[in-house]
């Protein structure tokens, strides 16, 4: 298993609205994410950073899965419109993991 940590970042006044969506997220997505081989995926917000912590079987599986399907589709573009940093679901994002700096 991968464990994969991320970092973006709300747009100024996005807090409410991002937290809002992320009560609603729809059962469709996070099906297509646990099939895309996802186990947990933890999200904490500190002010405008958010840090992901994604564990799953193969993050670049993961996010191949999810590109272009309509459900993640639609929902990184209403996340797009909350956020200045975004996920990047490219071939780009499966590198995009933050280096780990220590661990106990």
């Amino acid at each position: 298993m991968m464990r994969v940590a991320l970092h973006t970042r709300l747009k100024p006044g996005a807090e409410a609205a991002y937290e809002a969506a992320h009560r609603e997220v729809p059962p469709e997505l996070v099906a297509a994410i646990r099939a895309a081989g996802a186990h947990r995926w933890t999200i904490w917000r500190s002010g405008l950073d958010l840090f992901h912590v994604v564990e799953c079987d193969d993050y670049a599986r993961l996010l191949g899965e999810l590109a272009e399907l309509p459900v993640n589709v639609a929902w990184q573009a209403r996340m797009a419109e909350l956020l200045d940093v975004v996920h990047d679901y490219g071939a780009a994002g499966a590198d995009a993991g933050l280096p780990v700096a220590w661990e106990l």
